[in-house]
Formats: C-alpha cells, structure tokens, sequence
C-alpha cells in the first residue's frame, strides 16, 4: 500500500496564556491507501485534533504533514479549503445536517461545488436510503441521519474519509449499521478511512489500530484477521 499521508514531528500546542497544553507533542505516522485505520484513546489524547490536521481544519505548531507527498503545512488556507474540498470527506458526531433542507438536498450541498460528484441520489442509495430522499432530517432517526451524513462526505468521492465518533450519539444495533455503511465504503471503493472512537470493539473492523495517550501514538496493532462490523459485540 502507498501512503496516503505520512506525519513526521507533529505537535500541536494551546497556549492558555498560563499553561501550555500538548494536544500533540511529537506524532510520526504513516496512513495508507485503501487503508481503515481505527484511533483509539481517551478524551483528551489527542485523536480530533490529528484529524483535524489531516482534514485541513487545523494548523500544527511544529513538524509536518504530507498528503500524497504534498505538504500541507505550506498550504495557504484558501489552498487548504481547496485540499477540503477536492479530497476530504468528513463525517462528525452530531451529523451537522440543515434542518430545512431535505436528505436529497443536503447531499446536494456538496454536489454542487465538487469537481466530480455522484449524483445525490446515488449517494443515498449507496447508503440505503433510497425511499427516504425527499424526507427531513426531523422525520428520519438517528442512524439515518448519519447514513445522510455519510452519502453526503461520499458523494464528491473523496480519496479520504475522516469520521470522528460517527457511532457516539447511536445506539448498539443502529451504530452497527453506521459501521457497516463506512466498512463497505471502504471495501467497495478503496476510500482511506480513519475513524476516531472510544469504543474499543470498533478496533476489530480495522486494518490498523492507533492508540494514542498523553498526544502521543503508544502503539500500533494491525489486524490479521478483521471482523465484519455485524460481528462485533457491543
């Protein structure tokens, strides 16, 4: 497998002004191609805060970070909102869909300013939600909002999708469909996937796992046999 992103020297540091706080104090990372990386760790290790350096969304303070061998530490941020745009799909807890606006619609939202998007409703279908396109977010459940979600990040087909907690907010059964949506995702379309959690059982669909602590990885477990997410207990 070919990187897709490689880390070398990254910290991350909030000056508070009093204090100065680690989010990340020196991560080296290689994530691959086709590749479902799980990260696993407590809140406050430093898990969102290296996605949000992988998505674009933030800036490190030391070291740096390649996507496909560009850096993105040199980037500009309108280049950073073009990087966003052009390669990135991100998938959040609390699935951040317009009230207003329908399933269909919201997917649209990306569809209209990606450079070679999937139809809406093929997104949706592609997530199982075919019958409910012209429905509100209001009228859908949880796990169907986040499906929306999901055909939403996948509809301008990134090479990168980016989740963190995408099953926090759901329960057991509905999260396992949640999981199974990106797991094929993943499988079908060969689309790097890095899924933040604090459910460990979560780390069985992965081909890697990265445990993080204190802003640092403390290890690093590859899969040799990955489970299906319908096999996982919860």
């Amino acid at each position: 497998m070919q990187p897709v992103f490689a880390m070398k020297g990254v910290t991350k540091v909030y000056d508070t002004g009093e204090v100065k706080v680690y989010a990340l104090a020196g991560v080296d990372l290689e994530l691959f191609s086709g590749e479902l990386a799980v990260l696993l760790g407590p809140s406050g290790s430093g898990k969102s805060t290296l996605l949000n350096i992988l998505g674009g969304l933030d800036h490190v303070t030391s070291g740096q970070v390649w996507f496909r061998g560009k850096d993105l530490t040199s980037l500009s941020d309108r280049q950073l909102t073009r990087y966003r745009r052009d390669h990135v799909g991100f998938v959040f807890q609390f699935y951040n869909l317009v009230p207003s606006l329908t399933a269909r619609e919201n997917v649209q939202l990306v569809t209209d300013v990606a450079r070679n998007p999937m139809p809406a409703a093929e997104a949706l279908e592609l997530v199982g939600l075919s019958h409910r396109m012209d429905h509100f977010p209001a009228e859908m459940s949880g796990g169907e909002q986040q499906r929306v979600a999901i055909a939403r990040a996948v509809a301008k087909r990134p090479e990168v999708l980016l989740c963190d907690e995408p099953t926090g907010a759901l329960d057991s059964k509905t999260g396992i469909q949640v999981l199974e949506t990106l797991h094929g995702i993943n499988r079908e379309f060969g689309t790097s996937t890095v899924v933040i959690t604090h459910n460990a059982d979560i780390q069985k669909i992965a081909h890697r796992v990265l445990f993080f602590q204190d802003g640092r990885i403390s290890r690093i477990h590859r899969n040799e046999q990955r489970l299906e997410p319908a096999d996982i207990s919860w």
